[in-house]
């Protein structure tokens, strides 16, 4: 999806559906995933103790977040380095605009940051005459397309090699093979002098070891550690709740990371930094920022959806998701896609925008079984839907309907005749082997992708009055 023209929630949903290379795509993107997770679950053993560990490590540290925070911003300045706490977007954008014209910054490198893509920073810093460029090869691909994630851990999924060679090649001024080599090393050859000569260096914050006021980041490209290491200033752009409090619960989710995600025992590269560089270092950067992004995060603290804050960026969920399968994640229109997005995007913005998300589910609860913390998903989608219910956003026609329904529901003779009704309004529309394959009204949408089964000619009720109750059969007889 442009991140300059943004379609509405049906026709995104449409666009995904007629994409045939996406959805191939994903399915077979899931099948890979999956299976990835199962091998390296087998090879972790006891994987139902292991989640449980790290769901009471993510429930202890949100219910105390304020002290882990806290001990984490002490002991960042301890280090040397600075932390500022943004209660919004604007007040995030703001410091680093502000440290970006003190350093007089002309470029700035980024490794992968998903906070940074939630407040808009690259549009931010070219407004005021900065470059900022994606190192993460999938984030520089839908930096050149101008779009956004379309996958938590594999951003640029729903490209193909023709396509990536088409965005290269303007930046080249010549036309490139379509051949996965030539285009990664075309990148790497790119991104080169930009890690060299950037001013600053932006990175995302994966973990946050609370007892040291370390960044913990991973990755598999090693563009991280380029990123946080060569530019004399690093910005650690961080969502309040990535804290943990100890390296030993570090431990038990750094474990499930990877595993979860690709199916990874761990990724290739495990970084952990402790402040700027020291005296004695051979490289590092001279400054560290550090910016805590709240952001409506804490919307979620003290209510039923508090645990969505325990999710550690995995992508399990989406590598499950029949829905996300079959419309992609650039239908989500939020940078969060899949479960995680319809669930966390309307807790942090609110609905006016995104109430749709809570329905792009089928509530199979794959999601929930597959969450390596055990967030409630499904479930958190179904009191978003009943949230919207109560805040009156759901078409007055539905509400009318429902109305009826628990009217009729609750009037054993109203009942009766509806039932009697039904069966004869939705003969018409039923063919021959007694399905409903052209629903009226509400149910047009329901029968353009399934059959629903036409009301029988008559109802146990009917039987029951006619032969049941004197202990006749089925037949009547």
């Amino acid at each position: 999806m442009s991140l300059s023209n943004p379609l509405p929630f049906k026709q995104r949903v449409e666009q995904g559906l007629n994409d045939p290379f996406l959805r191939q795509s994903l399915k077979n993107a899931q099948a890979r995933f999956r299976e990835g997770k199962q091998r390296a679950a087998q090879i972790l053993g006891n994987l139902e103790e292991w989640r449980t560990r790290a769901e009471a490590i993510r429930h202890h540290t949100i219910e105390h977040l304020d002290y882990y925070l806290d001990q984490f911003a002490t002991n960042v300045e301890n280090n040397g380095g600075t932390v500022f706490f943004a209660e919004t977007e604007q007040e995030a954008v703001d410091y680093l605009i502000r440290l970006a014209k003190a350093k007089q910054a002309k470029t700035v490198i980024k490794s992968k940051s998903m906070v940074s893509e939630e407040t808009h920073v690259n549009k931010r810093l070219e407004e005021i005459g900065v470059e900022a460029i994606e190192s993460d090869l999938g984030e520089y691909i839908i930096q050149l397309a101008k779009e956004m994630p379309s996958h938590i851990i594999a951003p640029a999924i729903h490209k193909n090699r023709r396509q990536i060679a088409q965005l290269f090649a303007e930046v080249a001024g010549k036309e490139l093979p379509e051949d996965t080599s030539a285009l990664t090393r075309f990148a790497r050859h790119q991104l080169r002098d930009k890690f060299l000569n950037a001013d600053i260096g932006i990175s995302g914050c994966n973990f946050a070891v609370a007892e040291t006021g370390s960044i913990v980041l991973v990755s598999n490209e090693g563009n991280a550690r380029l990123t946080t290491t060569l530019p004399k200033t690093h910005v650690v752009m961080m969502g309040m709740e990535r804290i943990v409090p100890t390296w030993e619960d570090l431990d038990a989710v750094l474990s499930l990371l990877p595993r979860s995600a690709t199916g990874q025992k761990i990724t290739s590269y495990v970084t952990a930094l402790t402040g700027p560089r020291r005296e004695n270092d051979q490289d590092g950067p001279e400054e560290m920022h550090v910016i805590i992004v709240d952001n409506g995060r804490s919307n979620a603290l003290g209510t039923e959806y508090q645990s969505i804050l325990h999710c550690i960026r995995c992508g399990a969920c989406l590598n499950v998701c029949p829905v996300y399968r079959h419309i992609g994640g650039h239908a989500y229109g939020g940078v969060y896609t899949g479960p995680v997005g319809a669930v966390l995007t309307p807790i942090l913005e609110g609905f006016d925008e995104w109430e749709e998300l809570p329905y792009a589910s089928s509530l199979c609860g794959a999601c929930t079984e597959t969450c390596p913390v055990k967030i409630p998903l499904h479930d958190m989608l179904i009191d978003l839907r009943r949230d919207e219910v109560d805040e009156k956003r759901s078409p007055g026609v539905e509400r009318f309907i429902f109305r009826l329904f628990g009217t009729a529901m609750n009037n054993p003779a109203l009942y009766r005749l509806g039932l009697k009704m039904a069966k004869h309004l939705l003969k018409p529309f039923a063919d021959d082997e007694g399905f409903l394959n052209k629903g009226p009204g509400p149910l047009k949408a329901w029968t353009e992708e399934r059959d629903f089964p036409a009301p029988a000619k008559e109802s146990f009720r009917e039987w029951w009055q006619r032969a049941g109750r004197y202990g006749g059969d089925p037949d009547g007889r």
